[in-house]
């Protein structure tokens, strides 16, 4: 069958990475910016390796410069994820990207995030709350300032904190102020872990920054103590396999589908979800997505719905925004 149409739930999507190229290049344009260094001559994102991927990501959110940038990107991303019928998405936002972590100037740059969010609810039917990630490679200091703007931003919009960047900067404990911050505002705690670290990366996180959700979190497989953990506590991991096998993160065969654990963490009955972590960068869609998993595992509707389930039991948002989407998510159920 076309999974197109068929209604999905998103937690692990990187709002500036999921900005399509051509929107930035066009931004770069208006602003007369030359990064065309960053775009290959089919027009795609250019790099090679994770690290360099985090410098074209960045050198990518050099042009959006104010948030009127922001408004149109949030419309540009969700248009591109309700065409690929994603009825709820969770997307992090970094206040050091949007205001560069000084607390008024992030207030204005949500509102205008919020308002593209409600303007896109409109037109394509799309839900979109806010998780506000600190960077971890630019250190435990610089992420105060944005679990500040996160316990300060609180309510229907901003539900959540986490940590996205470098995973090998540092150790969790590390940044440990700025989640306590974050869980005494009583924001939803995730954080990335075991996309590039090791299980001991995921056991770390799990231990001093206490989420109840972990982003990637795939390399959990070479400890099945720590994948019966995983599923003994209820901790939902946001997996992005086209990310993984596009990356070879956690070990995996870059290009090789049937070497990604997502099948072997269900069988072990930890509860997984499915992402698109930055889509264009990876060439993927949550259509496709769907599409692979169900070339290389065999997945069906019933194994899709089990999935949108665990996303929406896990997410940030209120009671009533989980009733109103598991409306829409009902021909999967």
């Amino acid at each position: 069958m076309s999974w197109k149409d068929y209604p999905k739930a998103e937690l692990h999507l990187h709002l500036e990475g999921g900005a399509p190229p051509a929107f930035i290049r066009g931004l770069a344009s208006e602003k007369h910016v030359d990064i065309s260094k960053i775009f290959t001559e089919q027009g795609t994102y250019a790099y090679h390796g994770f690290d360099h991927f985090l410098e074209v990501y960045e050198a990518a959110c050099t042009v959006l410069q104010g948030p009127e940038d922001f408004h149109r990107l949030t419309l540009a991303v969700l248009e591109e994820s309700a065409a690929n019928g994603v009825v709820y998405s969770e997307t992090f936002l970094s206040p050091d990207f949007c205001g560069g972590g000084d607390l008024a100037a992030w207030r204005d740059y949500l509102a205008a995030i919020e308002s593209a969010a409600d303007e896109a609810e409109a037109k394509f039917g799309i839900t979109l709350r806010g998780i506000v990630t600190c960077i971890r490679h630019f250190g435990p200091d610089k992420a105060k300032a944005p679990a500040i703007c996160a316990a300060e931003t609180k309510g229907r919009f901003i539900t959540g904190f986490g940590m996205a960047g470098a995973e090998m900067v540092g150790r969790p404990g590390d940044y440990s102020w700025a989640f306590d911050a974050a869980r005494e505002a009583g924001l939803g705690i995730t954080c990335h872990a075991g996309e590039w670290g090791g299980p001991d990366m995921i056991a770390d996180t799990l231990r001093d920054l206490r989420p109840s959700r972990i982003g990637h979190g795939v390399s959990a497989i070479r400890d099945l103590a720590l994948v019966d953990q995983l599923a003994e506590d209820g901790v939902t991991l946001e997996v992005c396999p086209g990310s993984n096998v596009f990356l070879g993160a956690a070990g995996i065969k870059v290009g090789d589908w049937h070497a990604h654990p997502i099948e072997k963490l269900r069988a072990r009955e930890v509860k997984v979800t499915i992402s698109t972590d930055d889509p264009p960068f990876f060439g993927t869609t949550m259509t496709k997505e769907f599409e692979m998993l169900e070339k290389t595992f065999g997945w069906n509707e019933d194994d899709f719905a089990e999935l949108n389930r665990n996303a929406l039991d896990a997410a940030f948002c209120d009671a009533a925004t989980k009733e109103a989407v598991a409306k829409k998510l009902e021909p999967a159920a």
